[in-house]
């Protein structure tokens, strides 16, 4: 994954935790650099620990066991509450799944896409590439996708719902940066209450008749290193100051 080059971006690693207690992070952070005060976050997850299968409602507790249940030390709960705004990846963290993995799946095309989504995990395929050839397998139409969005509603993580009201209630601005698609993800942040201009997502392009033609290759989350430049570009508006940013 891309780092960022400026100076002035401090980067540090997170790594995903669910959690029994409603009252902290979903996240514990790694960090690389001291840190300085206000900022922005960007929570993704790391692959240390799979992502659930479970519905809206909080999992039991026994569903959580094999994943590492600790508390944040003192440096990660300032770094939250000293925060300007928190940028969450969707798919695998604020989500317990895949999206374009559930979507593919109910089209018939599971495993194949499934196997596509680890490559481009794991870095060794061009993001925009691994993109394509996933849809590819495919090809959603409009129709599917409502059909989809209808009767799979999103499995939202554990204790994420209460995590950004606490936020909000603190003023802190919310994004969601992915590079899964708007038109799962904005379910997905109706649920969350954050506003669709701070959404930074892919879009689905369909036909006159609904028919599948492909994505929309302007949006920065299309490649390689955009969710960087998503934030550079939220950063650019002149909304927030960013001092320090999670390593993409």
């Amino acid at each position: 994954m891309e780092g960022l080059a400026r100076s002035q971006i401090n980067p540090i690693h997170a790594t995903f935790t669910q959690y029994r207690s409603s009252f902290v992070p979903a996240f514990s952070l790694q960090f690389k650099n001291n840190l300085t005060s206000g900022g922005i976050l960007f929570m993704k997850p790391s692959q240390s620990c799979n992502s659930i299968t479970a519905s809206v409602q909080p999992l039991k507790a026994s569903s959580l066991g094999h994943c590492n249940n600790t508390l944040p030390s003192k440096e990660v709960l300032e770094l939250w509450r000293s925060a300007d705004s928190v940028c969450f990846d969707v798919d695998s963290t604020v989500c317990l799944d895949e999206g374009i993995d559930e979507l593919a799946e109910f089209c018939g095309a599971g495993k194949a896409v499934a196997e596509w989504t680890a490559k481009a995990m794991g870095g060794s395929v061009p993001f925009e590439e691994a993109l394509a050839a996933r849809l590819s397998l495919f090809k959603p139409s409009l129709s599917q996708v409502q059909d989809f969005l209808e009767k799979r509603p999103p499995k939202i993580s554990p204790g994420i719902d209460e995590l950004v009201k606490k936020l909000k209630a603190k003023n802190t601005n919310v994004y969601l940066i992915s590079g899964g698609f708007r038109q799962m993800i904005n379910p997905v942040a109706s649920i969350l209450g954050i506003p669709p201009e701070n959404i930074f997502a892919n879009q689905l392009l369909f036909g006159s008749s609904g028919e599948f033609l492909g994505f929309d290759a302007n949006e920065p989350t299309s490649r390689s290193g955009g969710k960087a430049t998503a934030v550079q570009q939220i950063r650019k508006v002149g909304l927030i100051h960013i001092s320090f940013m999670y390593d993409l």
